[in-house]
């Protein structure tokens, strides 16, 4: 929860740094700033934290290593002793058997110790690489531009004609800023790029994106009206009449429902018909 405040901390600091010059520096600007700083220097006591703690944790699965060998050493020499003195008396054997047995107990009770210590050293390992990737992921979104600036820049570029900047900006929005409700548009956009560049099973994918995780965007309708259109184009005509069909059951009254009875009586489908399917051509 702490690492999200703090990443969320980033993203207002990093919104507000990306504004142009001209807009003028605010106070509220100098505290987010600040408040990306505290952020760094925080990150940079937890490193330094977790490199203190594994040391001293290395340095213990060394002294339980050893203390493993020790004794591994020992029993090998009792054991050595034992079968020299076989010829003593059992009492004596007994009691270096049950010296054996001892020392076998503390053997595996250091394997047991070594085995939870390095198991915690592994937890903590894990910890420093989740720590350093979601470091690497805060300053990524402290560098990106604002939401409304990249989206706008985005769709610009999409009406200009621009598709592989168009593309790659709409992919950094959703990199960046992929619950905002622009997102789906931002999907949406992405899709009629890749149906104009006839990549049909890449936009069905992204206009997927659309339908399943914005379903009550503004774009759904055209999302839906257009996956049809694809399935259609890589000749799976039964399931793109079905998914205009949908389109005409959820939006009986908008444009993408018009759309949509228009391109089946070019096929030669009822809107209605269920029964029969479409013949491929």
């Amino acid at each position: 929860m702490r690492i999200q405040r703090y990443l969320m901390a980033i993203l207002i600091a990093g919104l507000s740094l990306a504004v142009p010059p001209a807009w003028g520096v605010s106070r509220e600007i100098v505290e987010l700033q600040t408040q990306v700083q505290n952020l760094q220097d925080s990150m940079t006591h937890m490193q330094q934290s977790f490199d203190e703690r594994m040391g001293v944790m290395k340095n213990l699965l060394d002294q339980n290593t050893d203390s493993m060998n020790k004794a591994a050493t020992a029993i090998s020499n009792l054991q050595n002793l034992l079968q020299k003195q076989q010829g003593d008396s059992a009492g004596h054997v007994d009691q270096l058997s049950g010296q054996i047995q001892s020392l076998n107990d503390s053997l595996d009770e250091l394997k047991a110790r070594l085995a939870k210590v390095s198991k915690q050293l592994e937890d903590m390992q894990s910890a420093q690489q989740n720590l350093n990737t979601q470091q690497a992921q805060a300053q990524q979104q402290a560098q990106a531009p604002p939401p409304d600036v990249l989206y706008a820049n985005a769709l610009r570029d999409y009406t200009g004609g621009k598709n592989d900047l168009a593309l790659q900006e709409f992919g950094d929005y959703i990199k960046f800023y992929p619950s905002t409700d622009l997102a789906g548009n931002a999907h949406f956009y992405l899709a009629e790029i890749e149906f104009r560049q006839a990549n049909y099973p890449q936009a069905i994918k992204d206009y997927d994106e659309v339908i399943q995780n914005f379903p009550t965007g503004n774009k759904a309708p055209a999302a839906q009206l257009k996956r049809g259109y694809s399935l259609i184009e890589l000749g799976q005509k039964n399931d793109g009449v079905a998914e205009l069909r949908r389109v005409i059951q959820r939006y009986p009254r908008s444009n993408e429902a018009l759309q949509a009875r228009e391109k089946l009586q070019q096929l030669g489908v009822s809107p209605g018909t269920t029964a029969r399917k479409v013949q491929d051509q």
